[in-house]
């Protein structure tokens, strides 16, 4: 391929044409075929040849320096077509795609990569017919071009330029053999060990077609994987190739399913067939491996449950088996004030990552194919085929789904079909607010029967020149996050040694009055007038005393931790401190005092052990500070024995099972935290004081969630319904021991609006809490004491964590 042409010597167009259409030389330079819509409307005969009659194969070749994201292999490197002349652009000229080409190229640093050398695929058919060379060319690049600038993006639909869509791969194999799978599936080819001689090469492609032939989809049969397309490049083979797949249904166990139906292999040398029912396969339960024989240069196949005949009282062929339904939601790259999510089922369990969507209308008018992104997919049995009703429901205020668009339904036929089934709803922006993501509901409803699936699905953040601080107030911007140290980016990470010394503290306060209290309150100080108080942390922590919400300090005085009005004091410095030892605290002592909160804190065990499990990188580290330092290696089972993320997990279960046997001394979720504090994951911590404080924030509320919601994110009472509609009872209502349910979702989706904000999230729960007609926060003060926790992190890692020397 010359990378060289010049486009406008390919294309002379003539002065008439380029004095009618301003923009010709931009429209000719994205799409070849223009001027022939141009000659066709005066009536002359097209006398110019494309690029592609002149070289049949532009789309089959590859640059050998190829500098780019993608990685299909038969993808044409437009970057590369287009290099030269880009580089030349002004920024007013650049195409959407263009800038966020180069954001991303600035954003990751892919290594270059030399692709495999496409099959040659069979063009001279087309030689002769100009109109299907056209389709060809428009069917294989799905032209989805935006010519709007970052300006009026904010009201665009969010496509981006011309894009490949099929969903393929192509390897290059020797004689030694190997496997191949289509990315993001469970569709392989395995190529055994001499199927071609020494010296020879085969080329393997695999691409998945996501509507399977119709003919297959009846009474007697189902099918249950996208039809696959085999390409072999050699056929002087020797040993046969297999192919495995994990379909979407198993046969049931009982013995008349057992009887009367199959997973079984269709194959066809032709896309429309006819095809055969191939003998040489092995079935496992939703896995099936054939044995391929008769090649050819390209095959096709598609998996099918068939039954030999129906037997009452069943009524077709998904009676006699499980069968898995797997759903996606697709929406645009990155998230705009008015956009389009397309809810797809698909008869098989393949979920691509993009898809080209044909039917969507904008202003009443048909747009050109539109390439979506995957935002979320979902599995669920479906045990006969039945209507659906699908509702999707903003958790966010700032967004709603249109009205009409609020609930739809996908027929029994269609699912019957086996086809790729999709409904549209279309989301808007409530105002002239700040873009942020945001995360939406998901529900599906069989409509005969009681069963009920939902998800949650967060969108992509906004376009980069429109993100900015997601969703954030303004004095959060300049926030120092106390992230997790040392930086979990390498495996080989060494964790700093724990030091038991006394707390290195710069400011003090003097006590301006004496405070004791009848009705003592957890994590409030007691002083008396003339008291020294060493202060840690420069920040302040809102929260309700005995009857009103004052701004506090994180103080310490006579061993205890606590909180301390800040109109009681008066803030010196270190050397204007006269009696500091009433206000001295070790390390060790700061960390099991922090970490008290954690001993009534509600948490879910194996949310813990995964989030530990993925966080932490040295077993022996945290087998050391639990007090399990006489572990070794011996002491894990071939289960815990292979990945490091398992040796923590053993670890973790062990102390568990402890605290367990010893439960009025010991209690589990006390003792990671102060563990994980002593290795400084201080993020992990954070991470894991969010989780818990929602979790039992929830559990607390119960019902009187509905006013928290009200006050902390502006919920309506329809908004509210939806958060309790998936966990209501058969009397239509939500039980009151299960009302924590909702509560949860709604913090949880609430909390995730503030990305790693975590003191924000705590601070901001905090003080809607304490505005309650009835707050919690008056018997319950475990939030508070976390409040605490995060604002003595960044004074116990400058104590307890001298600096690691760079080896």
């Amino acid at each position: 391929l010359d990378l060289d042409i010049v486009w406008p010597h390919v294309f002379k167009h003539s002065h008439a044409v380029s004095k009618t259409n301003p923009f010709w030389n931009e429209l000719s330079a994205s799409n070849p075929f223009v001027h022939d819509i141009a000659a066709s409307n005066r009536n002359e005969n097209n006398k110019y040849l494309s690029i592609l009659k002149e070289k049949p194969y532009l789309f089959s070749k590859i640059s050998s320096n190829r500098d780019s994201l993608a990685s299909s292999g038969d993808e044409l490197d437009i970057d590369c077509l287009l290099r030269k002349t880009s580089a030349r652009r002004s920024g007013r000229s650049k195409s959407v795609s263009d800038f966020l080409d180069i954001i991303d190229n600035r954003r990751f640093n892919p290594h270059k990569t030399i692709p495999q050398k496409t099959i040659v695929s069979d063009m001279t058919w087309l030689q002769n017919d100009r109109e299907a060379y056209k389709v060809a060319w428009l069917s294989h690049r799905q032209l989805t071009r935006s010519c709007l600038d970052l300006e009026a993006m904010s009201h665009s639909p969010g496509w981006a330029q011309t894009q490949a869509t099929d969903i393929h791969v192509v390897c290059k194999l020797n004689h030694e053999g190997g496997s191949v799978q289509l990315p993001d599936s469970d569709i392989n080819i395995h190529v055994p060990v001499g199927h071609v001689l020494p010296g020879e090469f085969q080329e393997v492609g695999l691409k998945a077609i996501l509507n399977p032939p119709s003919s297959f989809n009846n009474e007697l049969s189902s099918t249950v994987s996208p039809l696959i397309e085999l390409t072999l490049s050699n056929l002087n083979t020797r040993e046969a190739i297999f192919l495995e797949v994990k379909v979407a249904a198993k046969v049931k166990n009982d013995p008349l399913s057992q009887v009367m139906s199959d997973i079984v292999c269709f194959f066809s040398l032709n896309k429309e067939g006819p095809f055969k029912k191939l003998e040489n396969s092995y079935t496992y339960q939703d896995t099936i491996q054939v044995k391929l024989v008769d090649l050819s240069h390209v095959m096709y196949a598609v998996i099918a449950v068939q039954a030999n005949k129906i037997q009452p009282p069943a009524t077709n062929v998904w009676d006699y088996i499980h069968r898995t339904v797997s759903v996606g939601i697709y929406g645009p790259k990155y998230v705009h004030p008015s956009f389009t999510a397309v809810f797809t089922v698909f008869g098989h369990n393949y979920i691509p990552e993009k898809l080209t969507i044909c039917d969507i209308k904008k202003g009443g008018k048909n747009m050109p194919p539109v390439v979506f992104q995957l935002w979320g997919k979902h599995t669920f049995l479906l045990e006969k085929p039945q209507d659906l009703n699908i509702s999707l429901v903003s958790c966010d205020p700032d967004f709603e789904v249109k009205m009409e668009d609020q609930s739809k339904n996908i027929k029994e036929e269609e699912l019957k079909t086996g086809e790729m089934v999709h409904q549209h709803f279309l989301f808007s922006m409530l105002g002239c607010r700040e873009m942020h993501f945001f995360v939406f509901l998901v529900q599906i409803k069989v409509l005969k029967s009681s069963q009920v699936t939902q998800f949650h699905v967060t969108t992509p953040d906004p376009a980069p020149k429109l993100s900015g601080i997601i969703n954030r107030p303004k004095r959060l911007q300049n926030r120092k996050e106390v992230k997790s140290a040392p930086l979990l980016l390498i495996p080989t990470i060494k964790y700093p040694k724990f030091q038991d010394k006394t707390l290195s503290v710069n400011t003090y306060g003097v006590a301006l009055k004496t405070v004791l209290r009848q009705n003592k309150i957890d994590y409030l100080l007691e002083y008396f007038k003339g008291d020294t108080i060493a202060l840690l942390g420069e920040d302040k922590v809102k929260a309700v005393g005995q009857t009103k919400i004052k701004d506090w300090y994180v103080g310490v005085l006579r061993r205890k931790i606590g909180l301390v009005h800040c109109k009681n004091v008066k803030v010196i410095s270190k050397e204007q401190a006269m009696d500091t030892a009433d206000s001295e605290l070790t390390t060790k002592n700061l960390v099991e005092q922090i970490a008290l909160p954690f001993k009534k804190l509600t948490y879910i065990y194996s949310v813990v052990l995964s989030t530990v499990s993925e966080s932490v990188y040295d077993w022996r580290a945290l087998a050391e500070v639990l007090g399990y330092s006489h572990m070794s290696l011996d002491d894990f089972s071939e289960a815990h024995a292979d990945k490091e993320s398992e040796r923590v997990v053993h670890v973790v279960k062990r102390m568990k099972e402890d605290c367990h046997a010893n439960k009025k001394k010991r209690l589990f979720l006390y003792e990671l935290i102060v563990a994980l504090l002593k290795i400084d994951c201080q993020g992990l911590v954070a991470r894991l004081t969010q989780d818990t404080i929602i979790l039992t924030s929830a559990v607390k509320l119960g019902k009187y969630w509905r006013e928290l919601a009200e006050k902390l994110a502006r919920l309506t009472k329809q908004q509210i319904e939806a958060y309790e509609v998936p966990h209501q009872g058969k009397n239509g209502t939500v039980a009151l021991e299960m009302m924590w349910k909702p509560a949860y979702d709604f913090l949880y989706t609430w909390g995730a609006h503030y990305g790693d904000s975590y003191r924000d999230v705590l601070q901001d729960l905090q003080s809607a809490l304490d505005k309650m007609k009835n707050p919690v926060t008056k018997h319950w003060r475990e939030l508070t004491g976390t409040l605490i926790l995060v604002n003595c992190m960044e004074v116990l890692r400058a104590s307890a964590f001298s600096k690691m020397e760079e080896e």
